[in-house]
């Protein structure tokens, strides 16, 4: 099958690839202030499309999730606090890994209360603090290739497998290890930057992205997933400009038995 909108090559004039950017310089407080010191249209959108997922799980029947490329972006793990009883944050970047940990072992910015008062209002089932919804959170340095086939009963992935790598095997690489790392039956949820081309944060250095629409993602996860639905946001317009056309929404299950029985 052809690849919609393959990527161009970067500033280099060649296709970089995840090995080529210094991940651990990844600029997070920068990252932060562009997009997640206060609640945007596109995080509201995000939140309720994923909150709509959770709920279909009971408290506590969720043995274990993963938060995928997780970055400094907590809401995601937020989420998971109520059906998942320990949620794995996989993540390479030693800066975003520092500040992971940090929030989860000192307090969490305050910026991040209208996230959790958002997602709690979405699923009652999450506790009254952030922070114990946070608490079953482990922090783990790692990547895709360290994902453990099986592991999970649910993993979730938000601007990672476009936002790393110019390269579409690559981006198809990460995203295959994404569904073998649930269970089968188990359950896929994700959100990619709609035909991002490689961007800057800030004044920094340009990071590879892959460009993909709705047709890439039906390309990598047709063949891989039952159940797929995808979803899209309209660009939002109050982030700064990254060259992207909107965002894309995905749930799906990895095939086989099961998933596990939702809640009545």
């Amino acid at each position: 099958m052809n690849v919609p909108n393959p990527p161009g090559p970067g500033e280099t004039g060649r296709i970089r690839r995840n090995r080529d950017a210094d991940w651990n310089a990844w600029p997070v407080d920068a990252y932060l202030a562009e997009n997640y010191r206060r609640l945007h249209p596109c995080d509201i959108g995000v939140i309720r499309h994923h909150a709509a997922v959770y709920r279909r799980f009971a408290p506590g029947s969720l043995s274990r999730t993963l938060e995928l490329g997780a970055g400094p972006n907590l809401y995601p793990l937020m989420l998971a606090g109520a059906a998942s009883l320990g949620i794995d944050a996989v993540e390479p970047s030693a800066a975003s890994v520092r500040y992971l940990r940090a929030q989860l072992a000192h307090g969490i910015d305050d910026s991040w209360a209208p996230f959790y008062a958002l997602c709690r209002s979405l699923d009652p089932a999450l506790p009254d603090r952030c922070a114990d919804a946070l608490r079953r959170v482990r922090v783990l340095r790692g990547t895709a290739a360290d994902l453990v086939p099986g592991a999970y009963d649910l993993a979730s992935m938000n601007f990672v497998a476009e936002s790393v790598t110019e390269d579409f095997d690559e981006f198809t690489a990460v995203c295959d290890a994404f569904v073998h790392s649930v269970r089968p039956g188990g359950t896929l949820l994700a959100a990619f930057m709609e035909r991002m081309p490689s961007y800057r944060i800030g004044t920094g250095p340009v990071w590879p992205a892959c460009p993909v629409d709705e047709p890439a993602l039906r390309a990598v996860f047709v063949p891989r997933t039952t159940g797929l639905r995808i979803t899209r946001l309209a660009k939002d317009r109050t982030l700064p400009e990254y060259g992207d056309t909107g965002v894309l929404l995905l749930v799906a299950e990895r095939p086989g038995a099961p998933a596990a029985p939702a809640q009545g």
